[in-house]
């Protein structure tokens, strides 16, 4: 099955009454649990960003809490997972001062750790990955907004 061009998609759902686009987002939400966390980011987080950001916050401190690390495979599997999991959260907010904000303390929180990743280059080359992101996102803010996050970008 061919799947329809964004722009089709949209023509379709405005032709559609609102309790028909609702039963479709409900069905939507029942395939696939990324739909489901989309879904309720839209409807109760978006409103309030720095509430989402405390949260995925507090769900990456939970993460580097349960890092296994009898081995240094394990700890980049999990390190990994952690960074797919706020990926995932920061396209939710489609938001790039949010997708900083959670980045940053990403990189803090692995440069605490305790976890030797300056001897991985596999965990090395994805801390500096990180950064560039980082970078890149902040020359796509406000002036005011480059410095606050230049500051921080350089205690890192």
């Amino acid at each position: 099955m061919k799947s329809a061009s964004l722009n089709e998609l949209k023509t379709e759902l405005s032709s559609l009454s609102p309790a028909e686009v609702a039963e479709l987002c409900l069905r939507l939400a029942k395939f696939k649990k990324e739909n489901k966390e989309l879904l309720t980011y839209l409807l109760f987080e978006s409103s309030d960003p720095n509430a989402f950001i405390e949260g995925i916050k507090r769900e990456t401190d939970d993460g580097f809490a349960n890092i296994n690390q009898t081995s240094l495979y394990y700890v980049k599997k999990s390190v990994r997972k952690i960074l797919r999991t706020l990926n995932k959260y920061s396209r939710y907010s489609g938001s790039a001062q949010v997708t900083i904000e959670v980045l940053l303390y990403f990189c803090a929180k692995l440069k605490h750790s305790g976890i030797p990743f300056e001897n991985s280059a596999q965990l090395l080359n994805l801390y500096n990955a990180q950064l560039k992101k980082i970078q890149l996102l902040i020359q796509s803010l406000h002036e005011d907004l480059q410095y606050d996050y230049g500051k921080e970008l350089e205690k890192l």
